[in-house]
């Protein structure tokens, strides 16, 4: 039994920079230590979002801060009560997930699966593509990621146009989404899930992209209404490149699997080496911040 720690974390290599504090670890491979009661900080376990992480929730009542390493919180708010901090993994997954949207991108643009599925059964396949030099590419989020995202297109000679919830200098209101979705011929989607952006891209969003534009996720899967994607994949109008769907996993005999004009990977976007590093320095950094009652980074729900 675990007796009066105060900070719960997820990360080995944090754990071991924390020692002179009352912490200890919880990574969603063992069980949940049994006492709890003392807990005030708890960093959500990384992984498949699974409501055993975020149950834990409600068996610490001194707890104050909950801590993700994700950037998307939507798993983590049903498990929230009045007075709780909740801080996000902003800028842990950048890198990686940046690096995967503009994979995707140029591997939708330039033909790159159908390649790879006529090499398997040793067929030559050569052809034109669209490429993604001169593109006009509109990015819907423009938060850490968004920007990362266009950091990383910066050398690929592409126009670019920006969405977000704040509008700002160089940065367009989501409300002017109707008149921009049609000029983009690659439409990026790095949003968080939230009760405005949950089925953005429905049905109307869709039949306004430009024939032969891409649709390119790698935000939550909810955020994209999967029956009228799939509608419109069929038609073979437009083209997707998925790293996140609804549902998720998806099941084997799922139709998005065998639509035409589509790439799915299967929400890998921050799995690659550069997530274990910056996830230890936020948290080591986030449990110094408040063990100094200092204000904390990435708040996106104050008490």
């Amino acid at each position: 039994m675990i007796v009066a720690v105060r900070y719960l974390i997820s990360h080995p290599d944090a754990l071991a920079e924390l020692g002179d504090l009352d912490v200890a670890l919880y990574d969603g491979s063992r069980p949940v230590p049994e006492n709890l009661d003392d807990v005030e900080f708890y960093a959500v376990p990384y992984g498949i979002i699974d409501p055993r992480f975020c149950e834990p929730i409600a068996r610490m009542p001194r707890l104050k801060v909950v801590q993700t390493v994700t950037a998307g919180y939507d798993h983590v708010l049903p498990y929230l009560r009045p007075g709780l901090t909740l801080a996000n993994g902003r800028g842990v997954h950048d890198a990686a997930t940046a690096e995967l949207a503009v994979a995707l991108t140029l591997a939708a643009r330039r033909r790159l699966p159908e390649f790879v599925r006529a090499g398997g059964e040793g067929r030559w396949v050569s052809g034109w593509s669209t490429g993604l030099a001169d593109a006009r590419v509109l990015i819907v989020g423009y938060g850490s990621i968004g920007a990362a995202i266009e950091r990383r297109l910066a050398g690929f000679e592409v126009e670019i146009s920006r969405v977000a919830r704040s509008p700002r200098p160089g940065v367009r209101p989501v409300s002017d989404l109707p008149e921009m979705v049609p000029q983009a011929d690659v439409v990026i989607l790095a949003t968080p899930l939230t009760p405005e952006t949950e089925g953005l891209v429905n049905k109307d969003f869709l039949a306004s992209m430009a024939d032969g534009a891409l649709l390119v996720n790698v935000s939550r899967g909810r955020v994209v209404d999967t029956d009228a994607l799939l509608a419109e994949l069929s038609t073979g109008r437009l083209h997707a490149a998925l790293d996140v769907t609804e549902p998720e996993p998806l099941p084997a005999d799922h139709p998005l699997w065998s639509a035409p004009n589509v790439l799915i990977s299967p929400h890998v976007g921050g799995l690659t080496a550069a997530l274990a590093p910056r996830a230890r320095r936020l948290l080591v950094d986030q449990v110094r911040r408040y063990a100094a009652g200092e204000p904390l980074a990435n708040v996106v729900i104050g008490p």
